[in-house]
């Protein structure tokens, strides 16, 4: 394996991991391929492998620690092993570990109600699932039963998971089979001004991704649609963040055609954006349901909708059950993963903290060529990779040896977009100053590096 010189050092960390004392890595991965389906797929020229989190931290089993930026696919919001939880879900986990909604429990009335104080409006009932595809199943559910309509409006470049409805929703090639998936869903422009679909300019394009909403609604549905579903900032494609005024004018459109909007929220909820506690909220615009998981529970397997009192109805005089959704353990990570984001300032934090990377990206910019856009919110931020700034072709490779060089260095990143040329930053959000620090700096060798690879 090569070796690169290393000049960023990661801040210090008190934490000490156990001893590692399981299977070898080779034994580990001549398991995962004799046993695990071959359609998994690991990050790396040389997998890693990892055995132990405390908070931003993640640990190898030879003991050597990297800041995890990528929080296990934006989904460890408040830290790994996160002391207040862990115990929390400890003593649940000795009382009573499952049981299902035809009991009742008092956990999990108490985070839907805990839940519900973080909504504006008539956002206050909540059904739990145990994962984003599931959520977006239901609220898609949902909105057909209340409005009488079939047809779906989604987005190119979104994703919104990977079983077959879901699949239907998301604007990926990269993610869908060859599968009778795509009933009734029609994909709109996204909000990509790095990549207008149009070839416009914002502001003179007067938003016209968005008022193309009227006419795919007239051409492609029976002039009624179910609803209108969209990350308010795109997760897997790359951190594509549209400018304000494009929900505002897509909700108009939707609920003119008697549709509901629908929030997915699944990787921008809880106050990663900082500036507000939910994506949506940075747009000025209430939707009429809220998809949520990943975050939510700060690693477990929990997702939730949540809607109005009116449209919750929709779901009543058939039977509608989920075995797990909501269970004690389920519903303590949960309650114990807001209260967190409460007491340590989670929010604020990812505010305080997110401006630093992005003014750190922001000077990353000026330097490497490669960089074609910073864009992104908070701690939920994304760097486009391209060859040329004119043409803008897609830096892919690149992307993934700026991966391998921040891996060298004990960096751990994400990557996304359509073409997998987006470095995806979106750490657990108890990251700190000098971990964006090192996170910066980390990234300025592994460009210089990959850049003079090149010979350029």
């Amino acid at each position: 394996m090569s070796t690169t010189p290393k000049t960023s050092s990661l801040p210090a960390c008190s934490h000490v991991p156990q001893p590692y004392a399981g299977p070898s890595k080779d034994e580990v991965l001549a398991l995962r391929q004799e046993y695990l389906t071959p359609a998994l797929v690991t990050y790396y020229e040389d997998p890693l492998m990892i055995v132990e989190g405390h908070m931003q931290y993640l640990w190898d089993e030879t003991g050597r620690r990297y800041l995890d930026a990528i929080a296990g696919i934006v989904t460890v919001s408040v830290g790994h092993c996160h002391p207040q939880v862990v115990e929390r879900v400890r003593v649940q986990v000795g009382q009573l570990q499952h049981t299902t909604t035809i009991y009742v429990h008092p956990t999990v009335g108490q985070y839907a109600k805990k839940l519900a104080s973080k909504f504006p409006g008539e956002l206050k009932v909540t059904y739990f699932t145990n994962s984003g595809s599931e959520a977006n199943d239901l609220a898609i559910l949902t909105a057909r039963q209340h409005t009488g309509c079939f047809d779906v409006i989604s987005l190119r470049h979104g994703y919104h998971g990977g079983s077959p409805n879901a699949m239907a929703l998301t604007g990926h090639s990269t993610w869908k089979y060859s599968v009778p998936h795509a009933f009734g869903v029609h994909h709109a422009m996204p909000g990509y001004c790095y990549r207008c679909p149009l070839g416009l300019t914002y502001p003179a394009c007067d938003m016209k991704c968005a008022r193309d909403l009227r006419d795919v609604i007239s051409f492609t549905t029976p002039g009624k649609v179910a609803c209108f579903i969209a990350e308010p900032i795109m997760g897997v494609g790359g951190a594509v963040t549209p400018p304000k005024e494009y929900f505002q004018v897509a909700y108009e459109e939707v609920r003119k055609a008697g549709g509901l909007c629908i929030a997915d929220e699944v990787q921008t909820g809880f106050g990663r954006t900082g500036t507000k506690y939910w994506g949506f909220e940075n747009y000025d615009v209430v939707p009429d349901m809220v998809t949520m998981a990943k975050g939510i529970g700060n690693g477990t397997a929990l997702g939730a909708v949540t809607t109005t009192p009116d449209v919750a109805k929709a779901l009543v005089g058939k039977l509608h059950f989920n075995t797990f959704g909501g269970n004690p353990v389920q519903a303590t990570y949960g309650l114990a993963t807001l209260d967190v984001i409460e007491a340590d300032g989670i929010q604020a934090n990812a505010l305080t903290v997110g401006r630093v990377l992005r003014d750190g990206f922001d000077r990353l910019q000026e330097k490497h060529a490669l960089i074609g856009e910073v864009r992104g919110m908070g701690l939920m931020l994304g760097i486009e990779l391209v060859r040329d700034r004119q043409s803008k072709e897609p830096a892919n490779t690149e992307t993934a040896r700026i991966l391998e060089e921040t891996k060298k260095r004990g960096l751990l990143l994400g990557k996304g977009g359509f073409y997998g040329n987006v470095l995806r930053i979106k750490p657990p959000m108890c990251l700190t100053t000098a971990d964006a620090e090192f996170l910066v700096a980390c990234l300025d060798e592994a460009f210089s590096t990959v850049v003079a690879a090149r010979g350029q």
